[in-house]
């Protein structure tokens, strides 16, 4: 005849967690290139072409990325003196793209400084 006792339950010992080896995977680079511009027009030509020399390189292009457009909005007096109700509302708007070039390679970085680009066009470069 079987007994039904109460087995005893054995509480584990908290495992410590192993230190991982570290591995030597190679750190990826990328060229962030933030452009602006007042325009859209021209903005699109720049962007166009900074990824067609990026591709003539055979480099691993991300984007272009449409940031949010930045609109700054003033409101003057179109008199100096009296007439309140008189005003005029001016605006400006910045268009921003956004560009990663993957593992850029030293051809692709001097290709990128010796292009030419219209008036207008700002260009952030960094290295993330």
């Amino acid at each position: 005849m079987a007994t039904t006792e109460p087995k005893a339950t054995k509480k584990a010992a908290p495992k410590r967690a192993a230190k991982k080896a570290a591995t030597a995977a190679p750190a990826e680079h990328k060229l962030r290139i933030r452009v602006r511009a007042y325009e859209h027009k021209i903005l699109d030509l720049s962007v166009k072409q900074i990824m067609d020399t990026a591709a003539r390189f055979d480099a691993i292009v991300v984007g272009p990325v449409p940031l949010p457009t930045e609109i700054k909005r003033w409101t003057v007096n179109r008199s100096t003196f009296v007439h309140k109700d008189a005003r005029e509302q001016f605006e400006m708007r910045v268009h921003k793209r956004l560009i990663d070039i993957r593992n850029p390679s030293p051809k692709v970085i001097e290709a990128l400084t010796n292009l030419n680009l219209p008036s207008g066009v700002t260009i952030d470069v960094k290295m993330v």
